[in-house]
């Protein structure tokens, strides 16, 4: 049986990744800085248009608890990604990867199908507004994971955005009851605008009577509470969670936990791409908290760490700067 510290559950997802105008964004229908799904052909269509009229930037694989959970493996945790693949050639990619990361996974996580893909279209504002063809990740079941890494893990690490699939609730359930039975300590992300504006129920289905950590962004607090502000937010927020973590972009993160709250300021870079920053944010934060730093030093090297994603093309570093930047950190 795997050992591993962090047990992640999520969408795998092959990046495509476009630098786009904001014209091509109102043409196409996209609402700025959110994710829409879309159907196969919806997909196909875009990227071809992409592909015409676009800068194409590369591909990656990624997936929101996919990047957070390379950040934390990278920085030296053991992890298990839970997820769902096509027997197809973005399938084998996909896999191929997170073992390249270091990060374990099962056969069961292969099936009969089509590997999702997911159009991350970058304006010249670093936004990233992005349209996913879920494919056979949008069946991810229970039946598709390996629960028994999940027995020993000190952390379950679930994203937001498996609360659009009923299947993955369900399997997200069961996840919950294994973590519970063994005293593992959960952590979800809200993910994204999206998830909150259009799948509320099922993101309340998936935080049921609460979690141990939760991850958010400004807007996704504000929506999710239906709050105008970030104080009356974080009262909501804490009913719901002992610790959160709310990240302010720029202007770095504010943190409560048990009941004590301070921020920690931003980075100041040059914004290139935005895409994945929150997810290796949730990365560093979760390895340096398992690894016995504080909230506030563990919110430092987060800060550190997806100031430099921002800084890059992609939702993730090449695994090297990850260590680089935590050997920096270290030495203050």
């Amino acid at each position: 049986m795997a050992t591993v510290d962090l047990f992640a559950i999520g969408n795998a997802l092959i990046d495509q990744e476009f630098r786009v105008s904001n014209d091509f964004l109102t043409q196409q229908n996209l609402q700025k800085g959110n994710m829409q799904l879309a159907d196969g052909e919806t997909q196909t269509n875009l990227y071809n248009n992409l592909l015409k009229t676009q800068n194409y930037k590369g591909q990656a694989a990624g997936g929101s608890a996919a990047n957070t959970t390379v950040a934390f493996s990278a920085l030296g945790g053991s992890a298990f990604y839970a997820c769902r693949v096509g027997n197809d050639e973005l399938g084998k990619i996909y896999l191929t990867d997170l073992t390249n990361s270091g990060i374990k996974s099962s056969p069961k996580s292969v099936s009969d199908g089509v590997t999702g893909t997911c159009m991350v279209l970058v304006t010249e504002d670093s936004e990233r507004t992005m349209q996913t063809y879920l494919g056979i990740t949008a069946e991810l079941n229970e039946q598709q994971i390996d629960f028994e890494p999940l027995k020993t893990a000190q952390w379950l690490y679930i994203e937001g955005y498996l609360s659009s699939s009923d299947s993955a609730r369900i399997a997200v359930k069961q996840a919950r009851k294994i973590a519970k039975a063994n005293q593992v300590k959960v952590a979800l992300t809200l993910s994204d605008p999206a998830m909150v504006q259009y799948a509320r129920d099922g993101l309340n289905e998936i935080i049921a009577d609460g979690v141990d950590l939760l991850f958010c962004n400004e807007q996704e607090a504000l929506m999710y509470t239906e709050t105008d502000h970030i104080a009356a937010a974080l009262i909501k927020l804490k009913l719901l969670s002992q610790h959160i973590v709310i990240t302010l972009g720029d202007k770095g993160a504010l943190i409560s936990t048990d009941g004590h709250e301070f921020t920690v300021n931003g980075r100041s870079v040059k914004a290139v791409d935005t895409v994945g920053a929150g997810d290796s944010f949730a990365g560093a934060f979760l390895y340096a908290l398992n690894s016995e730093h504080t909230f506030q030093q563990s919110a430092e090297l987060a800060v550190l760490i997806s100031s430099e994603v921002v800084s890059k093309f992609g939702p993730r570093l090449e695994l090297k700067e990850y260590v680089k930047l935590f050997e920096e950190f270290k030495q203050g």
